[in-house]
C-alpha cells in the first residue's frame, strides 16, 4: 500500500478538509480586533533605521519572484545562501577571537591558551603606535602597549609566535596604516620557525580607507597605500595563495551608529575602490578577488543581521560580476565580530546574552570567521574567564546547537528572504550615492558619509533617550543593586618604558651596515611587485624595526585627511549620567510617594521607579501610603531632595492637589513630580507645587540629566 493510500494519510486529508484555509486579510482582521482600536500600522509594523519596514508576518507572496532566489542553493550563483554547498558540515567557521595584550610575551601566553582550547585563527590587534608605523620609543608614539600588542622588531614577532603552529592555523593581522611593515616582520618570523611561505594563510589586512575613517588621517598617500596593497596581493598570488591581503572593515561605521544599510554601502564602495586600484596596478579583478576579506559587525536584531550577511555576499557577487569575474570565482571570505555599539558597562553580564544571539545570527547568516566579544571588552582587557566564555559560545553553537549539521538553516524563510532583498536594495542605494560622490575616497574626504551617519546616530540617540529603543540594563530594566566591574589596573608608563627599552636594546645589538643595505634594497624594489615583500622580509631579518620599514619609502604626495567617525556606544550617555548621579550621594535619592492600595497602580509605580533608576537615582519605592498624613510623615522622618507622586487616575483627581500642597508645606525645597499625564488638571497641580510630570511621552534621558544638573548646582 502506498503512503497516499494508507488509512492514516486518508484520515489526515479528511481532517485538513474540515478546516478552511485562512488568508492574510482574515489574520489582519483578527489582529486588529486584539489591538482594541490601536492603529495596526503603528503597533504592528516596525520602521527600521535601514529605510524599510518590518512586517508582523510574512507569507509566500512576499518572496515571489525575488531576484536573489533564482540561485536557489547554497554555494551557487550569487552566494546569498552561503559560500559552501554543504554549509559547515565539512568546514566550520573559523574561531577568530581578537587577542588583546600589551607586550609580545603576554600576548603569546593568551594565544597559546586560546589555541589549545579551540581557537583556530590567530586574530591579532596591534596598538596605535604599531598601526601608525611608529616604534615604541618614539616620543610621538601614542597608546603604546594599550588596546593591542606593540610590534617593533623581528624578536617581537618571534615572541608572539613562540610555540604557535602557523601551518595548522590561519592568522588575521589587524595591521593599520603600514600593512607591509607588519607583514614582513610576521613572515620573517614564520621563516625563522621553518614554516614554508606557501603554508601561511589567513589575512594580512590592508585597509587604508578603514584607517582613515577611524583616525581622521592617513600617514601616507593613497598612491603609496595602494602600491603596497598591490605588492602584498601580488606576493600572495605568487607565494601564498591562501593569504588574503585586502580587508574591508565595516566596523568603524557600525560603531559610529550607522544603520546596516549604511555599513554595507560603505563596505561595497571601499571594496570597489580597492578593486579599481589593484586593476590600475596590473592585477585583474579575477586575480584579486580571492585575496579579499569583508568584515562587518553583528547587532542584536537577529533576522536583520542574518539578512545582512546574505545581502553582503549577494551584493559583492554583483560587484564582481560587474568587474567581469567568472561566477565560480565570486566567493568572498566574510568575517564578522559581535558589535560594540550595543555593549554596556552597566549590567555587563547582559553582554553575554547579546553576544550569544549575535553569534547565532552570524553563524546562521553564513560567516567564514567570527569573533565573539568577551562580555567585559568595553570595560577592561578581557581576562581568562571572559575570554573562555566567549570562545565557548562558538563551541556551544557548533557542538550543542548542531548549526554545523544544516546548510543555510534560514534559507527559504519568508521573513529572512524578504529582509535580504530589502536590505540589499537599501545598501545598494547607499553604495550608489557614494559612487556618485566620486567613490569612497572622495566621499570620506568631503565628509558626506560621516554627515549621513552622524544623522543616523543622532536619531538613534533620540530613540534611546525616549526609550523607544531599549538597552536592557541601561535605559530600561536597570539593576539597582549592581556591583560594577572594576577595570583591570594597567601600569601604562611602566609598560611603555618596558617596550621602549626593548626596541632600544634591539637597535643596540644589530649590525647597522647590514640593516642599511637591506633597507636600501627594500626601498628600491619596484613598488607594486612581490619583490618588495621579499626584500622586506630580508630587511626584517637583518634587524630593521617597524618604523624603519614603514619609512623606507616616504610618501611624497599630500596625506589624506577626513573627519573621523568617532567610536560610539548606545549606552555611553546613560553610563555617564549614572556616574554623575551616583556622585551626588544622598542628593541622588528620590522618594516615590505611592498613595493608596498598590494593586490600583502597580504597573505605573514600577514604570516610574525604573524611569529614575536608569539615570542612577536611588529610588525609595518600597512603601505604599494609606493616607496623605502617612506620606507626609514619611517625608518628614527621612527627607529626600526629590519626590514623585504615584497612584491611579481616580486618586489623583481626588487627592493629588492636597497631597502636593502638604508635601511642599512640610519641605518647601522639595522637587516634586507626578507620574502620569496631567490633562486638564495641569494648572491646578502646578499651583499646588508639582513641578513636572513623568510619562511615556517624556524624554527620559533629558529629564534625568536636567534633574541631575539642577541637584548638583
Amino acid at each position: 500500500m502506498s503512503e497516499t493510500e494508507s488509512p492514516r494519510h486518508q484520515a489526515g486529508s479528511r481532517l485538513l478538509q474540515e478546516f478552511s484555509p485562512h488568508g492574510y486579510a482574515e489574520w489582519k482582521e483578527a489582529a486588529e480586533a486584539l489591538l482594541k482600536g490601536a492603529p495596526f500600522e503603528k503597533r504592528l509594523r516596525t520602521p527600521t533605521w535601514e529605510g524599510f519596514t518590518l512586517e508582523p508576518i510574512y507569507n509566500a507572496s512576499d518572496v515571489k519572484d525575488l531576484p536573489h532566489l533564482q540561485s536557489a542553493f547554497p554555494g551557487l550563483g550569487n552566494r546569498a545562501r552561503g559560500n559552501n554547498p554543504d554549509g559547515y558540515r565539512t568546514t566550520s567557521w573559523a574561531i577568530s577571537q581578537e587577542l588583546i595584550a600589551g607586550t609580545p610575551q603576554a600576548l603569546n601566553q593568551i594565544a597559546l591558551e586560546a589555541l589549545t582550547t579551540g581557537q583556530n585563527e590567530l586574530n591579532l590587534w596591534f596598538d596605535a603606535a604599531t598601526r601608525g608605523g611608529i616604534d615604541a620609543d618614539d616620543p610621538s608614539a601614542r597608546g603604546v602597549g594599550m588596546c593591542g600588542v606593540s610590534l617593533n622588531a623581528l624578536s617581537d614577532a618571534e615572541a608572539i609566535l613562540d610555540g604557535v603552529h602557523l601551518e595548522a592555523i590561519s592568522s588575521y593581522l589587524r595591521t593599520g596604516a603600514f600593512p607591509l611593515a607588519v607583514a614582513v616582520l610576521y613572515l620573517a618570523a614564520a621563516r625563522t620557525k621553518g614554516i614554508p611561505i606557501n603554508q601561511v594563510h589567513g589575512c594580512i589586512e590592508a585597509d587604508p580607507a578603514g584607517y582613515l575613517v577611524s583616525e581622521g588621517s592617513l600617514p601616507r598617500s593613497w598612491q603609496s597605500a595602494f602600491d603596497e596593497m598591490a605588492a602584498l596581493t601580488r606576493f600572495a598570488q605568487d607565494n601564498a595563495p591562501g593569504l588574503q591581503t585586502v580587508a574591508v572593515q565595516g566596523h568603524p561605521y557600525h560603531d559610529g551608529g550607522a544603520s546596516s544599510a549604511e555599513e554595507l554601502g560603505a563596505v561595497l564602495a571601499t571594496g570597489v575602490e580597492y578593486l579599481r586600484a589593484l586593476t590600475e596596478r596590473g592585477i585583474t579583478p579575477e586575480a584579486a578577488a580571492p585575496h579579499f576579506r569583508l568584515s562587518v559587525s553583528i547587532g542584536s536584531q537577529s533576522f536583520l543581521e542574518i539578512a545582512k550577511l546574505r545581502a553582503l555576499r549577494l551584493l559583492w557577487s554583483r560587484v564582481l560580476e560587474a568587474f567581469g569575474v567568472a561566477p565560480e570565482k565570486r566567493r568572498v571570505h566574510v568575517h564578522a565580530r559581535t558589535g560594540l555599539w550595543n555593549k554596556t558597562r552597566l549590567d555587563p553580564y547582559v553582554n553575554m546574552l547579546r553576544t550569544t544571539t549575535e553569534a547565532f545570527s552570524a553563524v546562521v547568516g553564513g560567516v567564514d570567521s567570527l569573533h565573539v566579544g568577551p562580555f567585559d571588552e568595553v570595560i577592561r582587557e578581557p581576562n581568562t574567564f571572559s575570554r573562555r566564555i566567549a570562545r565557548n559560545t562558538h563551541h556551544i553553537l557548533a557542538e550543542e546547537c548542531d548549526l554545523t549539521k544544516v546548510a543555510d538553516p534560514a534559507g527559504g524563510s519568508w521573513a529572512v528572504e524578504r529582509l535580504t532583498h530589502e536590505l540589499a536594495e537599501q545598501a545598494w542605494k547607499q553604495f550608489q550615492q557614494i559612487e556618485e560622490l566620486g567613490g569612497i575616497k572622495a566621499a570620506l574626504e568631503s565628509g558626506a558619509v560621516q554627515k549621513r551617519i552622524a544623522k543616523t546616530l543622532a536619531d538613534r540617540r533620540m530613540a534611546i533617550a525616549q526609550r523607544r529603543e531599549v538597552i536592557v540594563g541601561t535605559n530600561n530594566y536597570p539593576n539597582s543593586i549592581e556591583t560594577p566591574l572594576e577595570p583591570a589596573p594597567v601600569d601604562v608608563a611602566g609598560r611603555r618604558d618596558q617596550l621602549a627599552k626593548a626596541v632600544q636594546a634591539h637597535r643596540g645589538a644589530r649590525n647597522e651596515a647590514s640593516v642599511t643595505q637591506a633597507l636600501k634594497a627594500f626601498g628600491s624594489a619596484e613598488q607594486t611587485s612581490a619583490d618588495r615583500v621579499l626584500t622586506g622580509i630580508e630587511a626584517a631579518a637583518a634587524g630593521a624595526t617597524l618604523a624603519d620599514l614603514a619609512g623606507a619609502r616616504p610618501s611624497v604626495n599630500e596625506l589624506p585627511r577626513a573627519t573621523a567617525i568617532p567610536f560610539s556606544r548606545a549606552a555611553a550617555e546613560y553610563e555617564k549620567l549614572v556616574d554623575d548621579i551616583k556622585a551626588l550621594g544622598t542628593e541622588g535619592r528620590i522618594r516615590q510617594v505611592n498613595l493608596g492600595p498598590s494593586r490600583r497602580y502597580r504597573l505605573r509605580a514600577d514604570w516610574t521607579s525604573a524611569f529614575f533608576r536608569v539615570g542612577g537615582f536611588n529610588v525609595l519605592s518600597d512603601d505604599d501610603y494609606e493616607s496623605i498624613d502617612a506620606a507626609v510623615e514619611a517625608l518628614q522622618a527621612d527627607p529626600t531632595p526629590v519626590a514623585v507622586i504615584t497612584s491611579d487616575d481616580e486618586t489623583y483627581a481626588a487627592e493629588a492637589t492636597q497631597l502636593a500642597s502638604r508635601l511642599k508645606a512640610a519641605q518647601p525645597s522639595l522637587r516634586l513630580f507626578l507620574a502620569g499625564a496631567p490633562g486638564e488638571k495641569e494648572s491646578e497641580w502646578r499651583a499646588a507645587g508639582i513641578e513636572d510630570f513623568v510619562n511615556v511621552r517624556v524624554n527620559n534621558y533629558a529629564f534625568n540629566s536636567a534633574l541631575a544638573k539642577s541637584l548638583a548646582e
